[in-house]
């Protein structure tokens, strides 16, 4: 890991009252109690592009580029719209290379006006494995939004618990490809056969 990791959270959001934002900035208050600097990519704040169009190199895609590959750690966060994640982040990371995120260590967070949100969580999986980051085994889903997360903070314990954890454990494996292998206590000869 990282002496001071870096770790940046893209919110997938525009909406000026986001549930997501909440969400994200609860784990990256985490992250930063767990020792790292923090980043929220806020897309209301980039101009880009619908990626391919003639002109979307003028769009602020080389900012958002430079702040993905000088991340240790990235924390995707999304809406859930019609079982998948926001079309601001799917163009957000259209515009991305394998080489802003090769090896990087990854999340995803997924926010549900409903029920679970297994397939958001699993096409952000994807999307980081073809771009050859890392993406952590935990994942978060929050369902039922309108009553789990409030204008400022996560009104359900358990979920809030889930988020500070992911923020922790993606400072604990900032640049890290794969977990550390678990070193096992050599065994007291007097018990072996």
């Amino acid at each position: 890991m990282p002496r001071n990791p870096h770790v940046v959270a893209v919110c997938g959001s525009l909406n000026d009252d986001s549930k997501t934002r909440v969400a994200l900035r609860t784990a990256l208050d985490a992250a930063a109690a767990a020792g790292a600097t923090t980043e929220l990519i806020d897309l209301r704040d980039h101009e880009l592009l619908p990626y391919g169009w003639d002109g979307a190199d003028a769009s602020d895609a080389e900012s958002l580029r430079r702040s993905v590959r000088e991340a240790d750690a990235v924390l995707f966060g999304t809406p859930v719209y019609h079982g998948s994640f926001s079309g601001s982040l799917k163009n957000a990371l259209d515009y991305c290379k394998r080489a802003d995120f090769d090896g990087t260590t990854t999340a995803a967070l997924a926010v549900a006006g409903g029920g679970f949100p297994r397939a958001t969580l699993e096409h952000l999986r994807e999307v980081a494995l073809t771009l050859d980051a890392w993406p952590l085994p935990q994942q978060v889903a929050i369902p039922n939004s309108g009553s789990t997360v409030g204008d400022d903070e996560i009104r359900d314990g358990d979920v809030e618990r889930r988020v500070r954890e992911l923020g922790e454990k993606l400072v604990r494996y900032a640049g890290v490809e794969r977990y550390p292998e678990a070193t096992r206590a050599p065994a007291d000869p007097a018990t072996v056969d």
